[in-house]
């Protein structure tokens, strides 16, 4: 094991206890392994030697000259001082500066006379071009050809810039990375020999020394590939065990049965499933018929029908004599679920009531702010088996909650949950139950194998028939207000020919604390109109009624409303007694009004590109074309306005993701998934590096399904052990 230690070897004996300190708070870097995997950004090149004369502003240059001059000046009263060195080769001559600490070796070493070699980024500084804390290396003049050979070496090598903080720039970290790169010779190498060598990838300890001091430029690609592997790869095998585990476990097989509820049910639809339907029904089926629980991930577009191919499944396992629990993310969404559900089923959803079917079960709802008389009635058919499916919010999740026989757990809208909140749920059937994960965030493939790599994945990419297109635009309120003036009419135009429409706002505006802040903004935005608050539901919502939809009817939905409330406002709205609906982002999912045709979304620019493709599926779910407008008063020429342009011009949700996860940094989009391992990605990059995670995850279930143990690969077993501590461990588990 001593190969293993040198690595976890703590910062502080190598580097003394400042650095350390300053490694371990600012950059989480804490032994010897966590700095050599600190890689370097990008490399500067110091590039060819380059007479003083021709220098280029702003470029890295190296300059072989001999010291002209050198004199400190102080400054800032005598408290700060400065050495300039005026450098000349014959061409021309270049002035060199140097502050605070910064001055004393220069000082003794650059006396007039010596020749040097100097590198560093050239500015401009009172119309004089100097270069400002210089790297350089004397020359020794005795020796010309030795003196050749070292203007050479370094005028041609790469110099690593790393990820640095304020407290300790890139080249004291390059000083340390010095120090604890002779460790790199211990580095333990996960790949088995035959994988390393039939891809021709260079050894690890080569690798470390390529990536951060490399020779050449096919170094750096070599190390990168290498070490890009390795990140794929560990992370691969130890989600291939998982999956592996998993087949291991045992559950009850749930297999459809003839003339049963799913066949009923089948039978009075009045529509037939798209061919993508089909499909993915077939592998949760298949899944469903296994005595292992299936671990399945379907992600599908907006409106692609997933809610449909859950309760087919849900139904199947009802068939099968088990039960199905749905958990969904808000009261308004478990609401949303329970009615779209109970419709759709009609009398199979009366099981043991009068007028219901034969066939029938019941299909409860269970959240928090239910009466205590239903709220226990749903407890009871719960336990006693009456109830076939079941509904619910975290409610589902607290203790009292019994099931008779939980056979199957659909978690909606996946990224809203804990781990934990859904291991909980799991935990509630006798053994573990089958679970359905779904998503209606389109996920790029390399990121489903990625955070998702416990879970198989059936995708939805087909719109049922009879969903309309949706067109979409930006309306850009600061520099054209009239374009919003026109938005207003066209959603008075919608509603005069019999359709509805939603208008979505970043902010409440109810709250006390909030109006606090909204008055501290709104001080800010007299000064910096940049500043002001994101517009809030309540006040748009006046000033609509009170102007460009006065006479119509407009009522607000939000979150901090009551449950009773926020029903009562969703029933009335799906009714079409209530013609706009102002809101946040509590309809992003799953709210289904075929009839609500127009979209108008307000500082659309402080929403993400998905969450803007989660609310545009709202609309254009009937047989009318859909309109959404996102109004923003970001600059033509900015960030946020490109990403607008970018949301109306695609429907495809996959491509938008792809946007999304491009703008964004990698960690934000691997989220809690990547918190399950110690070392977050450091090389490798979700989107650009597809072909490697799919070529590591196939090398990994290959490993895995040979030897699931790692018995004859006891070095993986360390790599993977260090990476997942206990808990990490479980949260892979629990996945």
């Amino acid at each position: 094991m001593d190969r293993v230690s040198s690595f976890d070897e703590p910062l502080k004996k190598l580097l003394g206890g400042a650095t350390a300190k300053v490694m371990a708070e600012h950059l989480d870097l804490h032994t010897v392994g966590d700095l050599l995997h600190h890689y370097p950004r990008r490399y500067e090149e110091r590039g060819r030697l380059t007479a003083l004369a021709d220098l280029p502003l702003d470029e890295h240059v190296a300059v072989v000259a001999q010291v002209a001059d050198a004199r400190i000046l102080m400054f800032n009263n005598g408290r700060g001082k400065r050495l300039e060195v005026t450098l000349t080769d014959g061409s021309g001559r270049l002035q060199l500066v140097f502050f605070g600490h910064g001055v004393h070796k220069p000082h003794k070493e650059l006396l007039p006379g010596r020749q040097a070699m100097f590198a560093g980024k050239v500015s401009v500084f009172n119309r004089k071009m100097q270069l400002a804390h210089p790297t350089y290396q004397l020359l020794d003049a005795s020796d010309a050809d030795e003196a050749t050979e070292a203007v050479d070496a370094f005028a041609g090598r790469l110099l690593p810039i790393y990820p640095a903080c304020k407290q300790l720039d890139s080249w004291r970290i390059a000083k340390a990375v010095d120090a604890v790169l002779p460790s790199a010779r211990d580095a333990v190498d996960p790949l088995p020999a035959s994988l390393r060598e039939g891809r021709g990838f260079t050894s690890l300890p080569e690798a470390l020394l390529k990536a951060h001091r490399p020779q050449t430029k096919a170094d750096i690609e070599d190390a990168r590939a290498r070490l890009k592997w390795d990140e794929a790869f560990v992370l691969q095998v130890a989600l291939a065990r998982r999956r592996y585990a998993d087949t291991q476990l045992p559950a009850a097989a749930r297999r459809p049965v003839a003339d049963g509820l799913l066949d009923a049910f089948d039978a009075k639809l009045p529509f037939t499933l798209t061919e993508g339907q089909q499909k993915v029904s077939k592998e949760i089926f298949d899944d469903l018929a296994t005595e292992h629980p299936m671990h399945r991930l379907l992600q599908g577009e907006v409106g692609s029908g997933k809610t449909m191919v859950a309760l087919r499944a849900m139904l199947a396992v009802v068939d099968a004599g088990g039960q199905a629990a749905m958990l969904a993310p808000t009261e308004v969404l478990a609401q949303q679920h329970h009615r779209s559900i109970t419709e759709m089923m009609g009398e199979l959803a009366e099981g043991g009531m009068l007028g219901g079917s034969d066939h029938g079960t019941k299909v409860v709802l269970l959240t928090g702010s239910m009466g205590t008389a239903a709220r226990r009635q749903a407890l009871l058919d719960l336990v006693t088996g009456e109830a076939g499916i079941v509904i619910g919010t975290h409610a589902l999740i607290e203790d009292k909650v019994q099931f008779h026989d939980l056979g199957l757990v659909v978690v909606d809208e996946q990224h809203r949950f804990g781990v934990e909140q859904r291991d909980a749920l799991r935990s509630k059937g006798k053994q573990p139950p089958h679970l359905l994960v779904m998503t209606a965030t389109p996920i790029p493939r390399t990121v489903a194998m990625t955070v998702f790599g416990d879970l198989e994945t059936s995708v939805l990419d087909q719109l049922p028939a009879g969903r309309s297109p949706i067109a979409s635009h930006v309306v850009p309120a600061k520099d054209k207000p009239h374009f919003l003036a026109r938005a207003w009419e066209r959603v008075r135009e919608e509603v005069e020919n019999g359709h509805q429409a939603y208008v979505v706002c970043p902010r409440i505006g109810d709250d006390a604390e909030e109006e606090k802040k909204g008055r501290a903004k709104k001080k800010a935005a007299e000064e910096d109109p940049d500043k002001r608050p994101p517009l809030a539901v309540l006040e748009i919502a006046d000033e609509l009624r009170k102007g460009a939809l006065a006479g119509l009817g407009v009522e607000v939905l939000h979150g901090r409303m009551h449950p009773d409330e926020k029903d009562d406002v969703m029933r009335r709205f799906a009714a079409g007694d209530v013609h706009v609906l102002v809101a946040t982002t509590v309809i992003e999912v799953g709210v289904n009004v075929p009839n609500a045709t127009a979209m108008v979304i307000m500082d659309a620019d402080r929403f993400g590109v998905s969450q803007l493709h989660q609310l545009r599926g709202r609309v254009g779910r009937g047989s009318a074309p859909g309109l959404c407008l996102l109004v923003s008063e970001a600059h033509e020429a900015s960030p946020a306005r490109a990403r607008l342009s970018a949301v109306a011009a695609t429907l495809d949700g996959f491509e938008l993701s792809r946007i999304d996860l491009e703008q964004r940094r990698e960690g934000d989009v691997l989220g809690q998934a990547q918190s399950g391992v110690r070392s977050s990605l450091r090389m490798l990059t979700v989107i650009d590096d597809e072909e490697v995670i799919a070529a590591a995850r196939e090398e990994a279930v290959a490993i895995v399904a040979a030897d699931p143990e790692l018995e004859h690969l006891p070095e993986l077993r360390t790599v993977l052990a260090a990476l997942l501590d206990k808990d990490r461990e479980e949260y892979l588990d629990k996945g």
